[in-house]
């Protein structure tokens, strides 16, 4: 049984390892078209200001997708097998939305400045993504006070 476990703990950091390479590399890739456009836009006299907050929200999901790529293969692809503690597990959860919640609050924040000087009518899409992302924020307050352990506990009250 334990060889079959192995195979399966390989075969899943190789999947794991495959998925995080290809985010990384996606990533990458949606900064490169975020620069390009850039340099497009100032080479063709364009409007820079619009190439800039396109550029600005490609940037931001990139970086979002390559801090879920690094996340994947950090938790994934490199930690040692075996089953994780709850702690363990905690942390890599609230780590990734945490990864979500900055992603989704940074993108909000360029559609408000993109819809501010478009239509005014036009900000409600972007409050309500930063209404979200307060609320995934006060979701893992919530959930960590509900967990911490009765040890933390302590320490968490001076």
């Amino acid at each position: 049984m334990s060889g079959i476990k192995d195979i399966s703990d390989r075969m899943g950091r190789v999947v794991y390892g495959l998925i995080s390479l290809s985010l990384g590399l996606i990533s990458f890739a949606m900064m490169v078209v975020a620069l390009w456009g850039i340099w497009v836009s100032v080479h063709e006299k364009t409007l820079l200001e619009k190439a800039l907050l396109d550029a600005i929200g490609l940037i931001v999901i990139g970086m979002a997708v390559f801090d879920v790529s690094k996340f994947l293969a950090e938790e994934e692809v490199f930690n040692s097998g075996g089953a994780k503690s709850p702690t363990k597990q905690r942390e890599s959860l609230l780590k990734f939305l945490a990864i979500i919640a900055i992603a989704v609050s940074l993108e909000a924040l360029v559609f408000i400045f993109d819809a501010g000087k478009k239509e005014i009518s036009s900000l409600i899409y972007p409050t309500f993504l930063l209404i979200a992302a307060v609320s995934v924020v006060v979701g893992l307050g919530v959930y960590q006070k509900l967990t911490r352990n009765d040890g933390d506990s302590s320490q968490n009250n001076l």
